[in-house]
């Protein structure tokens, strides 16, 4: 155990633990349990990277932007988790998810979703295993992800909306929650960041931890060396930054940065830039940093990525911030917006708005041209381009 890993009472430093009501301590305290030796087994670990191969196209390529590197004065390498079956980082989580509800013998499967693709990826697995799927988003994201509703329900998934507060990631998670709770017994909730109560933190970082160890085999193969000098990566809940992070978490020299989502400005009241405005508090099963007023009620997040639409983040990602492992920006919509049309005019790749956070730091790094910056493309921009449309006017 290093002091970035989970302890075995859940928490990361100040940060994590399970915070849930006692319907659902059966279903926590089962995977609690298991979930451990069960992504150990051979067997297991020798399916999931069959199907993450053959299935999902893993290795995702480290891809050295020629182009972007030369007007930032410096080495930018993406990885290409936009080029996974189903356009984003999600289904690394989603496929090992549905093969550890198999070894506990769950039937159905509740999500929530954001963007949609953690949706997308979640109705693929289940209809790769026959497994009921019901995913819960938001109804203001059900209108502005339409196409991976569409998609959802192609795969067979149904698809309800969640009509309370904000009517975005959040109150989706609230209301997939609520699901579990009444369901406890056949079915598995399948987090799509790390978020949550104790293990799924924990488990999640692990499915997406192949992210880095690919970036360390690839670096090496391309530059001699496995570490780059600055890893970067979107943070909403978390979890492409978990990923995108997690093998350099030790690597001290290293320098971690996560791009988090400033909406219309960290003081305009329309942010989700967590670790500027965040306190520490409990939401969706654990203690992280979370946007909250002076009783506690949470604030409304605002970004123009449905992804990073979140008033807090992850437990493990609360812990760099107040360690200082991990340096935090927040990036205005209308930088990440820059950076995406940036990206697609100078490399041909359009990123997820997501992405296009992580894009934007670029811009602040202001990194040697030795140095090598490698940032996690999460997504990509199918999804957004309507979005994207309507910013060109």
């Amino acid at each position: 155990m290093t002091k970035y890993t989970v302890n075995e009472r859940g928490y990361y430093g100040n940060f994590g633990g399970a915070f849930i009501p006692e319907m659902l301590y059966p279903n926590v305290e089962e995977l609690r349990q298991n979930y451990l030796s069960i992504m150990n087994d051979p067997g297991f670990q020798a399916e999931f990277r069959r199907l993450l191969k053959d299935y999902v196209g893993r290795p995702t390529p480290l891809f050295l932007a020629e182009r972007l590197s030369e007007k930032y004065g410096t080495q930018v390498y993406l990885k290409r988790e936009d080029l996974n079956h189903t356009g984003a980082h999600k289904v690394n989580n989603t496929l090992g998810q549905i093969l550890l509800a198999g070894r506990l013998g769950k039937k159905k499967i509740v999500a929530e979703t954001g963007a949609g693709q953690h949706g997308v990826a979640t109705a693929t697995m289940c209809a790769l295993k026959g497994l009921e799927c019901i995913v819960y988003m938001g109804e203001v994201d059900i209108e502005r992800q339409a196409p991976n509703v569409a998609r959802m329900k192609m795969l067979g998934a149904e698809v309800r909306a969640a009509r309370s507060g904000s009517r975005t990631l959040k109150d989706a998670t609230n209301e997939a929650m609520r699901h579990w709770i009444n369901n406890p017994v056949d079915t598995h909730y399948i987090i799509g960041s790390v978020v949550g109560p104790h293990p799924y933190p924990d488990m999640v970082a692990r499915f997406q931890s192949v992210i880095s160890e690919e970036i360390r085999t690839q670096l090496k193969e391309q530059t001699g060396s496995e570490t780059p000098d600055y890893v970067v990566a979107c943070v909403g809940g978390g979890s492409n930054a978990a990923g995108v992070f997690y093998h350099f978490l030790d690597d001290e020299p290293v320098k971690i940065v996560a791009a988090e989502a400033a909406g219309l400005g960290v003081k305009s009241g329309k942010s989700a830039a967590t670790t500027f405005l965040g306190k520490p508090g409990i939401l969706h099963g654990s203690k992280s940093l979370l946007m909250q007023t002076d009783d506690g009620q949470v604030v409304e997040p605002h970004s123009v990525s449905a992804g990073l639409d979140y008033p807090g983040i992850g437990p493990l990602h609360a812990h760099l911030w107040e360690t200082g492992r991990a340096k935090f920006m927040a990036i205005t919509d209308e930088e990440a917006m820059q950076a995406g049309f940036e990206l697609a005019r100078l490399e041909g790749i359009i990123p997820a708005i997501e992405s296009s956070h992580a894009l934007a730091a670029l811009a602040y790094l202001h990194a040697d041209p030795s140095e090598k910056v490698v940032i996690g493309l999460s997504g990509r921009g199918d999804k957004d381009l309507a979005t994207y449309m309507k910013w060109m006017g």
